[in-house]
This record gives C-alpha cells, sequence and structure tokens, in this order.
C-alpha cells in the first residue's frame, strides 16, 4: 500500500539558520588563524539583536563584530524595514575559556590518543532514491529554498521577496519505498507589503511560484523535471503557498533564532536517524558533528559500492576516550550481499579509523569549512575546492582556499567493493 512521506528546508534567513552561519562564520575565522582551535560557539538572534556565547581555546583573537556583521549581510538583512540589520543590529558577546576538565579529556599528548570532546551517539544515512544518496523529500525541499534565495539575490524577479522562507515537500511512495509522485508542495516567504504600488498576496506569489520558481527548480536538475511536470499537471496535487497569508514580519524580527535548532533539516529530513547533537558552532574534536560526517561518509560510500540501497550508521562514543563504544550498520533489508547487518558492520567497522583525530585527518576536517554547511544541509552536497575570506587579528581581510563537504567523496567505493567481493 503507498504511503506519503514529508521533509521541510529552510532558507539562509530564517531565524535559526542565521544563528547557526554565525556561529559556524566565527569559527571558521578561529580555525583560519588557528587550525587547533576548540571552539563551541551559540547564537541567539532576535529583534535588532545578536547574542554570542560559549567557550573557545585558541591561540588568536578575532573581530567578532565585524564578521557578526558581514555575515547577516551576506544573508541579506540590510534593510532598516527588516528590525534586524547587518550595520545596526547590536552585538553582545561572551565568549571564554574551555573547561579545563573537557579540554583535559580531549588533548592528550599523543594526536591520534584524543578523546571524543563528549559523550554520544551519532547517525550517518544514505539512500539509492537520488544521485546523491539523499532522501528525495528532502533534497527537492533544500533545492526550492536554495533557488528562491539566489532569486531573490539576483534582484530581476519576484522583488518582494525577504530572506525568511520555509519549503515542505511530500512524496506518495510506493510499497517497495519508491517515489510515485509529488503530493504536496508547501512554500512560506517573507515578502514586502506592496511592489510597485500594489499589494502583495499569497495568490501574486503562487503565481510566480508557477512561472518562475518551479521551472528553475525543474531545470536546475533533471530529476525534478519529469516530478514537477506531473505534480504541476496532476489535479491532485496541492501547492500551498503562504498558507496563513501575509507574511511580512520575518526572520528574527519575527521569531528568536537560536543555533542547533534545525538539526533534521541540516542532515536526513526525519529519514534515518539523529542522535540530537548539533552541528553548528561545534570545531571537530566535538563528535556530535565530526562522527556525524564520518558516518555519512561511511553510509554513502557503503550504497554506492552496492552493498545495499539502503543504509543508516551509528557511531556512540564516551567523553575522552577514542575508540567508538560501539558501531552498528541497519540496510533496512535492502542488502546486497549475503551476509547479516552484524556481519556487515563488523567488516566495514574494520576499514576505517573512527578515532575523533583520525576522522579529523581522513576528512580534513580542521579546515575552515563549516559556514557553507549552515545553509541548505550538512548532508547530499558538492564536493569542491573554493577560496574564501577571513579576517586576521587586526581585523586584515586573507584568503585561502578550502576543501568543502569532503564527507562526501566516493573515495572508499573500491576499497568497500573489494571488502565484499563486489564488482
Amino acid at each position: 500500500m503507498n504511503y506519503l512521506f514529508t521533509s521541510e528546508s529552510v532558507s539562509e534567513g530564517h531565524p535559526d539558520k542565521v544563528a547557526d552561519q554565525i556561529s559556524d562564520a566565527i569559527l571558521d575565522n578561529f580555525l583560519a588563524l588557528d587550525p587547533h582551535a576548540h571552539v563551541a560557539c551559540e547564537t541567539m538572534v532576535t529583534t535588532g539583536q545578536v547574542v554570542v556565547a560559549g567557550e573557545v581555546t585558541a591561540r588568536s583573537y578575532i573581530d567578532l563584530p565585524a564578521i557578526i556583521r558581514r555575515t547577516i549581510n551576506d544573508i541579506g538583512y540590510t534593510k532598516a524595514a527588516y528590525k534586524f540589520e547587518a550595520e545596526s543590529c547590536g552585538i553582545l558577546q561572551a565568549l571564554h575559556e574551555q573547561s579545563a576538565d573537557i579540554n583535559m579529556g580531549v588533548s592528550r599528548g599523543s594526536k591520534m590518543a584524543q578523546g571524543a570532546g563528549d559523550q554520544g551517539m551519532m547517525f550517518g544515512y544514505a539512500s539509492s532514491e537520488t544521485d546523491n544518496y539523499m532522501p528525495l523529500t528532502l533534497d527537492l525541499a533544500h533545492t526550492l529554498v536554495y533557488t528562491l534565495a539566489r532569486i531573490r539575490k539576483e534582484g530581476k524577479e519576484m522583488l518582494y521577496l525577504r530572506p525568511d522562507a520555509k519549503s515542505q515537500v511530500t512524496m506518495e511512495y510506493d510499497e517497495h519505498n519508491r517515489p510515485v509522485r509529488i503530493h504536496t508542495i508547501v512554500l512560506s516567504t517573507q515578502h514586502d507589503e506592496t511592489i510597485d504600488g500594489r499589494k502583495v498576496t499569497p495568490e501574486m506569489i503562487k503565481s510566480d511560484v508557477i512561472a518562475i520558481l518551479l521551472p528553475r527548480v525543474a531545470k536546475r536538475d533533471a530529476r525534478y523535471t519529469a516530478l514537477l511536470e506531473a505534480f504541476l499537471a496532476n489535479p491532485d496535487s496541492r501547492l500551498l503557498v503562504n498558507p496563513t497569508g501575509n507574511f511580512v514580519i520575518g526572520g528574527p524580527y519575527g521569531d528568536t533564532g537560536l543555533t542547533g535548532r534545525k538539526i533534521i533539516v541540516d542532515t536526513y529530513g526525519g529519514r534515518g536517524a539523529h542522535g540530537g547533537g548539533a552541528f553548528s558552532g561545534k570545531d571537530p574534536s566535538k563528535v556530535d558533528r565530526s562522527a556525524a560526517y564520518a558516518a555519512r561518509y561511511i553510509a554513502k560510500n557503503m550504497v554506492a559500492a552496492g552493498v545495499a540501497r539502503e543504509v543508516l550508521v551509528q557511531i556512540s562514543y564516551a567523553i575522552g576516550v577514542a575508540k567508538p563504544v560501539s558501531f552498528y550498520v541497519n540496510t533496512y533489508g535492502t542488502a546486497q550481499v549475503k551476509m547479516s547487518d552484524a556481519q556487515i558492520a563488523r567488516k566495514i567497522n574494520r576499514l576505517f579509523d573512527l578515532r575523533p583525530a583520525a576522522i579529523i585527518r581522513d576528512l580534513k576536517l580542521d579546515q575552515p569549512m563549516y559556514e557553507e554547511t549552515a545553509r541548505y544541509g550538512h548532508m547530499g552536497r558538492t564536493n569542491e575546492v573554493v577560496t574564501k575570506t577571513f579576517l586576521d587579528s587586526d581585523g586584515k581581510a586573507f584568503t585561502r582556499e578550502v576543501e568543502l563537504f569532503t564527507w562526501e567523496k566516493l573515495d572508499k567505493v573500491q576499497t568497500i567493493k573489494s571488502a565484499f567481493d563486489l564488482r
């Protein structure tokens, strides 16, 4: 029997995502100056105000206000009408030294003996449902708000758009867990009250979504072309645009934003599982972040290698202990090898070094690579090298090349195929 499944995404202008991006921009700047910095940075944003608090152990000072204002400006909060604006918002900072007790468990004489920065369990997930091994519902939800943000920043169409937006995609699946059709798309976007003397209405926005946004989404990825054409042609499809009516008041003026409140958006949209630990603002010694990336890396390479069509990986740690406490694999009955999930887990566990220092080394996690993760998901993204700009302790700009989303590489496929005698 067919069933429905839903995932949501939010734009970079959503207040929680604003907080995530500020936390990760601060982390990146610390790492750009000191790759061994330990950072746990939390951010709260509200009407005209940013509050940053947390713990840091680093060799360099950074210009926090300049980094925060640059981040807010890049998101698009640049007008006084938004009641939260890059140049005028107040900034309260309360960063202090990391706890010596925690640091004692993390920092060891031998680098590879570095203990986990906290206890906990982390999950990674991958599925053959899409080319990037992500759930289709979440991938499409991300693409909708990402494309809407591109339209807003280009400033040529839909000129009433403001930075805050949310999307939600419901797919119908058959009994074999294969996507059949898009059932419902919900899109809520903040907007100006008027444009060219006309009141901006949900009907106006919906018309532009159909004429401008959805065609661009369909063109951006061939996977979506047939799905969206069928969605628009089917009278039973539901497209709900700004269903509450006006969405003029939004962003941090409409809702207080906090770091770490969009962990399902950040990961797999409700598929698989989540250990509960947020990512943003945490350096890679925190296994909440680094081990979650490692688990995704393992799951993605397993599916790409043909071990299973769907894989969930769990890794758990004890604070101050280097080696994981447990390692678990669930293939949801989709394994393509004649082995139990426990046998698969034992074989996979031998292929990967999951000590925190080894994860950081293998995935190059000591780079300032994190601000990009704080918008449109940490998983399913493109591994690429980019040039980024940072500020030194004197406030002067400098650039460096950074490799992004290293956990999305498929460089372990052949190793896994060899281990399982797969061709």
